[in-house]
């Protein structure tokens, strides 16, 4: 694939912070300098602010002379994605207000969550409300750019990607998320190793994928992490560390991340002072967030200038891959045909894939360790029971997916479960899909 000037597609714009990082990467490729960037969002001022940020940062990466950008603001989403090359979709639907409902009513009913966006209630009703958006926006895709790769950064990303190509038929999807990336560049530098320099391989299922292999000049890095952890009792109070010393690969996420995925510390007080776990750490995040769009959106309207930093993120790379014909290697999620052998063909999986002209070819990877492919078959049985939940209108799935969680399990009897599926029902009923709008009682 050959493209001069492709058009890229931003589907949630509005999520300004994000959307700058991800053109300034765009931008630090010459040869995409000239591309079309077309940005949708339903919040107009959001996406005012993001068409600015967009001109912005155009004028400070590239300058006067040379290809420039044509950068477009849409309202409406077809039109945006009218011959789209690449769609990149990081819309988060019912924003900070659902968010905080996610963690709000579980938490009345004794369940403690830290980021509550991939598994368990938190991720179960964010897909829940995600998937009516994801369907309209396949069939979008399907009329007006049916060769486009979409690119989904939208979490639950198993969740999402496994309803995306059952729902609408779409086979260039690819979920994209940088907790590889930054798991070796964070394991790196607390090896005192150049990056740059360390080979891996992980794979699982995103945030609880595994480091299969982690080497230096073809040399193991895992017996000096082990020293390492030894040495440092600090170390050994984290989630991640607390893991890889029990099952013997480490954890691709962060330790408020893959705390809630398993059914051992967020039930236990003691872990929690022990493991220094920060619930509902994520609501200080969204609060964040809306600062940081603020701060954008204040500085473009005084002239004042933003700061332009790349963010290493998938997406400008896979563009690029596929623009120029250039190789290079990627973690994305996919659907799992026949790529890891002990977990289910009906998941997503998180592989290494090469990327070039072809388009995204993910990687074979064979058998996880058992006591990894265990943990990874539990979250995919969930995400099973969540997407069959919408695709068969059949509310009792979403019930049992929450029974399937481990950490949910661990921590409420099943009749009290019932009850906050039905509270978690009412609450999000308007942004769910008629069919699952039902509470069943207990």
């Amino acid at each position: 694939m050959t493209l001069t000037h492709p058009k890229i597609a931003f589907i949630g714009a509005g999520s300004v912070v994000f959307t700058q990082g991800l053109l300034a990467d765009l931008f630090a490729f010459p040869e995409l300098r000239g591309a079309h960037i077309a940005l949708h969002d339903i919040d107009s001022e959001r996406l005012d602010t993001a068409h600015g940020a967009a001109r912005h940062i155009a004028d400070r990466l590239i300058g006067p002379g040379g290809a420039t950008p044509r950068i477009t603001a849409h309202a409406e989403r077809r039109a945006a994605l009218q011959d789209a090359d690449f769609v990149i979709n990081i819309v988060q639907v019912g924003m900070g207000e659902s968010t905080r409902t996610d963690f709000d009513v579980p938490a009345r009913h004794g369940l403690r969550q830290t980021i509550a966006d991939t598994l368990g209630v938190g991720g179960i009703f964010r897909a829940l409300r995600t998937f009516p958006l994801l369907k309209s926006l396949g069939e979008d895709i399907t009329e007006v750019c049916p060769d486009a790769w979409l690119l989904n950064y939208t979490n639950p990303m198993a969740m999402n990607v496994q309803y995306l190509t059952r729902a609408t038929g779409l086979t260039r999807v690819v979920g994209l998320c940088h907790s590889v990336y930054w798991t070796i560049r964070d394991l790196s530098d607390l090896l005192g190793v150049p990056h740059q320099e360390v080979t891996y391989r992980a794979a699982g299922v995103n945030h609880q994928a595994w480091v299969l292999r982690l080497e230096h000049g073809g040399t193991d890095l895992y017996p000096r992490l082990d020293e390492l952890i030894a040495q440092d009792p600090q170390l050994r109070r984290r989630v991640r560390v607390d893991m890889y010393r029990r099952l013997g690969y480490y954890p691709t996420e962060t330790s408020e991340h893959s705390a809630e995925y398993v059914p051992w510390y967020l039930h236990h007080d003691s872990e929690i002072e022990r493991l220094r776990l920060p619930v509902g750490a994520y609501l200080g995040i969204v609060d964040e967030n809306v600062a940081e769009y603020e701060k954008t959106r204040d500085a473009l309207a005084s002239g004042t200038p933003l700061a332009v930093e790349g963010t290493m993120e998938y997406a400008p790379q896979i563009i690029h891959s596929i623009t120029t014909g250039t190789p290079r290697t990627v973690y994305g999620n996919v659907p799992n045909h026949g790529l890891i052998d002990n977990l289910p063909s009906t998941g997503t999986v998180e592989v290494p894939c090469l990327v070039d002209g072809l388009g995204v070819q993910p990687t074979r990877v064979g058998a996880l360790p058992a006591q990894c492919a265990a943990l990874n078959r539990g979250y995919l049985s969930m995400n099973e029971l969540v997407v069959r939940a919408a695709i068969e209108d059949d509310p009792r799935s979403i019930r049992q997916a929450a029974m399937a969680d481990p950490a949910t399990a661990a921590a409420l009897p099943v009749e009290r479960i019932w009850d906050l599926c039905d509270d978690m029902v009412r609450a999000h009923a308007k942004l769910l899909q008629p069919s699952l709008r039902a509470t069943l009682g207990h």
